[in-house]
């Protein structure tokens, strides 16, 4: 229910699609207090909108926006300028999207609203597109007014030392519902019986389908596993622009019958308590929320040397060098798939990764914004 103190906060962050941020955003404005503050979100993929339901629900609302493609920069600044003047009533913009921040930020500046940038990641990619986006972020540490990151690993790659050191600049972590995700026994035996995966090995890998998940290594490496391994099953959850091309390289490698694909799940904290193995080949992360669910269900996690932050649980982490041969990757995956599961509640809450007490900590932080 609206009061009369509550504020609105705008984020803007791309889609609304499953994925790594949006599924941490979701994850605080679900236990946000909404007496005081509300989530209202621009998007600009109108295909994406797995979460817009549940936001109106919670009484959000969404804003869908022209994509920025470069050749649209008029109509693209028209529209920011435009939403700004008819809606005066948001005081706080909170920017996901980093390869355009320094354009909506800068405009929403001159409308008076509080900037604050977000990093999620350590690393645009490769290619002409990731020195564009490079090129384009680099402006951010002069435009806004306060700076968070995942981790600071990540907001160093963003913002810069100077800014990530500075008092604008804070981290906030990627935090779950430890409820959810703790290690359950009886929640594992009845996701085995329903999925059919009693006497299975099931290594389980969560990320959107595209390339810095690495899908292509994880079944060229389950192919290999599965020659000598027949009880095993692999399973993907996600989806994304290279769904098709993972769909025909699985049929390539004759192994259609052992992958399962699971798309737009809100229900990974039980299907993780079913797998035995979790499998992270990514090509580069800044601190990701799967890898911390994963940590939370004491799930063994074999994962490449790319990925720089997200570790809880030293015993839970088999971290494995890219370059590495399958054969390496595969008796990683052996020494761990035995591994004796328990409660890890304890261990995610004092490492600092627990919903309630980072949502405690955004909200005194938007109050404190406005009152300043």
């Amino acid at each position: 229910m609206k009061s009369k103190s509550q504020i609105r906060i705008l984020h803007y962050i791309g889609s609304l699609n499953i994925g790594g941020s949006q599924t941490m955003i979701m994850e605080l404005y679900r236990h946000i207090d909404k007496s005081k503050i509300q989530f209202d979100f621009i998007v600009d993929r109108k295909d994406d909108l797995f979460y817009k339901e549940e936001i109106e629900n919670l009484g959000g609302k969404v804003y869908i926006f022209e994509n920025f493609k470069g050749y649209n920069y008029i109509k693209y600044i028209k529209q920011l300028k435009t939403f700004f003047k008819e809606h005066p009533e948001y005081k706080i913009i909170h920017g996901h999207v980093r390869s355009v921040a320094s354009i909506y930020l800068k405009i929403a500046k001159k409308y008076g609203l509080v900037t604050i940038s977000h990093s999620h990641s350590t690393s645009n990619g490769n290619g002409v597109a990731s020195l564009v986006k490079k090129i384009l972020q680099y402006k951010i540490r002069y435009i806004a007014d306060y700076f968070i990151g995942c981790s600071k690993i990540s907001a160093v790659w963003l913002f810069g030392k100077k800014i990530a050191n500075s008092k604008r600049c804070f981290i906030l972590n990627n935090a779950i519902d430890t409820k959810k995700f703790c290690f359950n026994e009886k929640i594992r035996e009845k996701i085995r019986k329903e999925y059919n995966w009693d006497n299975k090995l099931v290594i389980c890998q969560v990320g959107r389908f595209v390339d810095v998940k690495n899908h292509e290594f994880t079944l060229e490496l389950f192919e290999k596993y599965f020659k000598t391994n027949n009880n095993a099953l692999l399973l993907l959850i996600g989806n994304g622009p290279l769904e098709e091309n993972i769909k025909n390289k699985i049929k390539k490698l004759n192994i259609e019958s052992n992958v399962i694909i699971l798309k737009n799940r809100n229900d990974i904290y039980d299907l993780l308590q079913g797998a035995d193995i979790f499998l992270m080949p990514s090509l580069y992360e800044g601190l990701p929320l799967t890898l911390v669910e994963a940590q939370a269900s004491s799930l063994p996690c074999v994962i490449s040397n790319k990925i720089l932050a997200g570790f809880l649980i030293d015993e839970l982490i088999n971290k494995v060098d890219l370059n590495s041969s399958y054969e390496e990757w595969i008796n990683v995956i052996n020494e761990n798939k035995n591994n004796i599961r328990k409660n890890r509640q304890k261990e995610i809450i004092e490492s600092g990764f627990d919903i309630e007490k980072n949502v405690e900590w955004l909200e005194k932080f938007y109050l404190n914004v406005l009152d300043k």
